[in-house]
């Protein structure tokens, strides 16, 4: 919210010398954020002319320019001459100077420059060239704004161009303070400041007339809310659409942050910044019969006042006369009534609407107007009348209109509930010792109702404040006008026994030991395809159930993921298009694995204002598909880059390989490899991974059709495990192996075996055999070719032993060996190679 300075004034007592940065800190005080500080970009010397005379001289490039002179005043050089392009004014018209060394909004400064055969000492001014609005078609001539001001009268000022603007973040719960009425009182909280109410006004005063009553027939409210609960209007006639915006009324809106839009729309957005209660004005000659407020009916549409037609959803409360919608309620009003240069009566409306209708109607067509964004918040219900008739006296005043008798209200009692606040309730929680008469006096500072009962209070909050709904709230409101910084900082005392689950510690390790080999942990969104699903979240690329969200990010990736790997690609391929080509990425997340048959979601969703029952929790529990943990690895371009003396070293299976040995050093567990077959990745170069009899995941290149698909250059190589399987597999606690003081005793043995035989087996048959005294086997090469015989191959594995009570001798590290070639040979035929 962007609060003009000057305007704030009118309502609550600030100091003359109080400076923006004074004001931000009061609102800070109070709870609100301080965003920005905003000035028109305008600086003297700027004032008011004369123009003497002026001839118009035809030029070579077929434009005709004015030579005027200008009277200045004789403190700013008496008359001077100017060469202006515009012909809407005549010798006599007062117009606003700009004087070399001026700044106009741009920055463009201003200097004497020689054009057209003269030199211009100045330049005459447009509205827009002064930064207050759109116009451009012609200079800026003071009598059009029914200005009268001597020359040499400061412009910046007369004007209102010397005005500032603080910005202030509104959080969602504080929609009263969208408006000058709330912040003033704020300020007023924060400071002390005597505030003025510009919504207190006689009731009597207020009455709209009859004639034009709208109808409310809601007959599909949403949650049992009826639309809307309060409608009044009231009619103005013989309007002068065509009459100037004042300036100041001008350069309150520009530094609010809304154009200038023509002085009978500008009247009901300054009564909503102000009031806080957003207005529509109807030309009231373009309406057909009386105003019904209802839901749009299935294929109706309307073409709204930005041009566009838009297709209605039953759920939208719409503003219909008998021609058919006429306004989005409490968005966006319909082009066939609205407000133009012809209009001579208007019927103002103001309204009160229901907040969800008005969200969901905002969000559905993408139009976060200025209005929706105040009724989705909540808008005080007992301001409408208030707000109708400040514009109609503003449109009688500024656009010579009559108010009439004509109007109409149709209201419903306003009813805030009460709220019991138990004494010493707000000292416990805040843990400040507030006295009961700081407790009572912060709650009737904000405007509720206190009755003192026998040990509590009995609160009425007031009807701008709906976020006040029970004690704690009122809690809050205690702490925050006595000043937040009362709150003693005490670190609370954890209880013992608690910390990290197993799993959750299992899981930190993992993604720390990754990150620790070289790693870098990436997050991406769960969101996906279903071809993406079914490529990568089962083996063959079978069709498999997948969850579809009823109200997706992007419309391509409807679908929450089965696997991480999609995300993991759109991270390479992002980061590849930027330049950095080396990647080790990964990623732990949650994955969604329906099951087959199985109907999940609701459609009966409970109101987010009430804690669901407890069956109807089990009954939304049960919706939810399983949901495991998985972590994930991608591994594309070098592991290290090419040197003076040595090539690049492509990263590929073996350091993906590495990093299934961090993940199950860190889980503590054994994860072996086995040859297989899977969609996604390259047919031979595919493994699955097993803890035991378990599978847990995968490892392998991509296919490199699927890496083309992915804008990948190169080879890519990837592993998924399910993380929450692999802990669960490894148990609650890990047990660090003991350390040997032995040496150990090395031996490599090769084998020739035939060439369809996965090394992974070889490698069990070794292990089998050689015993406990085995401490680490390791592939460490793969031979297939002269000396070895055709449909063969030659695998070398480096083995090492070492036992805990003794130095191993050469003869036993052999024998162990042997045995587990022996195993070798009677499983498979291997032979030791020669």
């Amino acid at each position: 919210m962007r609060v003009p300075l000057s305007w704030l004034r009118e309502y609550v007592d600030l100091a003359a010398d109080a400076t923006p940065e004074d004001v931000l800190a009061a609102m800070v005080s109070v709870g609100f954020e301080e965003e920005d500080v905003h000035r028109f970009e305008i600086s003297g010397p700027v004032v008011v002319g004369q123009v003497v005379s002026l001839e118009a001289e035809a030029q070579s490039n077929g434009k005709t320019i004015n030579w005027c002179q200008v009277d200045v005043g004789e403190a700013h050089g008496g008359v001077r001459g100017i060469v202006c392009g515009a012909h809407n004014f005549v010798a006599g018209d007062k117009v606003v100077v700009t004087l070399p060394g001026a700044v106009l909004p741009g920055p463009f400064p201003i200097a004497a420059r020689k054009t057209y055969g003269h030199v211009s000492d100045g330049m005459i001014a447009s509205a827009r060239e002064l930064g207050l609005g759109d116009e451009h078609n012609g200079i800026l001539v003071l009598a059009d704004l029914g200005i009268d001001a001597p020359v040499g009268t400061d412009a910046i000022a007369l004007l209102g161009l010397d005005d500032v603007a603080v910005e202030i973040n509104v959080t969602p719960d504080r929609g009263y303070a969208f408006s000058l009425r709330g912040v003033a009182r704020e300020y007023s909280h924060a400071t002390g400041a005597s505030f003025r109410d510009p919504a207190d006004r006689d009731f009597a005063e207020l009455q709209p007339g009859t004639g034009h009553t709208a109808i409310i027939d809601d007959r599909a409210p949403v949650r049992g809310r009826p639309g809307a609960t309060e409608f009044v209007t009231r009619v103005v006639r013989d309007v002068d659409p065509s009459r100037p915006t004042p300036p100041w009324m001008i350069a309150r809106l520009s530094l609010a942050g809304m154009r200038s839009l023509g002085i009978l729309i500008d009247i009901t957005n300054y009564v909503m910044l102000e009031l806080g209660q957003p207005l529509h004005g109807y030309d009231l000659d373009t309406l057909s019969g009386g105003i019904t407020v209802r839901r749009a009916t299935s294929g109706e549409k309307i073409t709204t006042l930005d041009g566009q037609d838009r297709a209605l959803h039953v759920e939208d409360l719409l503003i219909t006369d008998e021609s058919g919608p006429i306004g989005i309620a409490g968005v966006m009003g319909g082009g066939t009534t609205e407000m133009n240069d012809a209009t001579r009566n208007v019927l103002i409306e103001a309204a009160t609407f229901d907040p969800i209708t008005i969200a969901r109607s905002a969000r559905r067509h993408k139009l976060p107007s200025e209005a929706s964004k105040r009724f989705e918040r909540g808008v005080d219900p007992l301001i409408p009348f208030v707000a109708a008739r400040r514009a109609a006296d503003l449109m009688v005043e500024l656009a010579g209109g009559t108010l009439t008798d004509e109007g109409g209200a149709l209201f419903s009692e306003v009813f805030v509930g009460e709220i019991e606040l138990p004494a010493g309730f707000v000292q416990r929680l805040i843990g400040v010792d507030y006295t009961d008469a700081e407790i009572t006096g912060a709650l009737e500072t904000i405007g509720a109702e206190v009755t003192t009962g026998e040990d509590h209070w009995v609160v009425i909050p007031p009807t701008w404040r709906p976020d006040l709904t029970d004690k704690w709230t009122l809690a809050e409101e205690v702490a925050r006008i006595h000043g937040l910084d009362r709150i003693p900082s005490v670190l609370p005392t954890p209880p013992s026994g608690r910390g990290l689950t197993a799993h959750q510690q299992g899981r930190r390790r993992v993604s720390n030991a990754l990150a620790a080999a070289g790693f870098v942990e990436t997050s991406s969104f769960p969101f996906t395809s279903d071809v993406q699903n079914d490529l990568h979240g089962s083996a063959s690329g079978e069709k498999l159930p997948s969850i579809r969200l009823a109200n997706a990010l992007d419309g391509q990736a409807p679908f929450l993921r089965r696997s991480l790997i999609p995300g993991l690609l759109q991270i390479a391929h992002r980061n590849i298009s930027r330049g950095f080509t080396d990647l080790a990425i990964f990623e732990t997340g949650v994955v969604f694995l329906p099951e087959p048959g199985v109907v999940y979601g609701t459609d009966d969703v409970p109101p987010l204002g009430a804690r669901p029952s407890d069956d109807k929790l089990a009954e939304l529990n049960a919706s939810i598909p399983p949901q495991h943990r998985h972590i994930a690895a991608l591994l594309t371009g070098n592991v290290s880059a090419r040197q003076p003396g040595r090539p690049a070293e492509p990263a590929g299976l073996a350091e993906a390989l590495d990093a299934i040995g961090v993940i199950a050093a860190a889980a503590g567990v054994e994860i072996d490899v086995e040859q297989s077959q899977r969609a996604a990745l390259h047919p031979g170069r595919t493994g699955v991974l097993r803890v035991g009899e378990s599978t847990v995941g995968y490892v392998g290149e991509l296919h490199p059709d699927v890496a083309a698909d992915a804008d990948l250059p190169g080879r890519a190589t990837v592993l998924e495990l399910d993380l929450d399987g692999v802990l669960s597999l490894a148990g609650e606690s890990v047990v660090a192996a003991s350390l040997s003081g032995f040496p150990a005793a090395t031996q490599d043995v090769s084998l020739t075996v035939a060439a369809d035989l996965p090394a992974a087996e070889l490698r069990a048959a070794l292990v089998e055999g050689a015993g406990p005294l085995l401490e680490s086997l390791r592939l460490v090469d793969d031979y297939r070719g002269e000396g070895v015989p055709a449909g063969s191959k030659s695998l070398t594995f480096a083995l090492r032993f070492r036992a805990d009570d003794r130095t191993l001798t050469a003869a036993e590290a052999t024998e162990a060996k042997l045995a587990g070639v022996a195993v070798a040979a009677e499983r498979f035929g291997a032979a030791l190679r020669d």
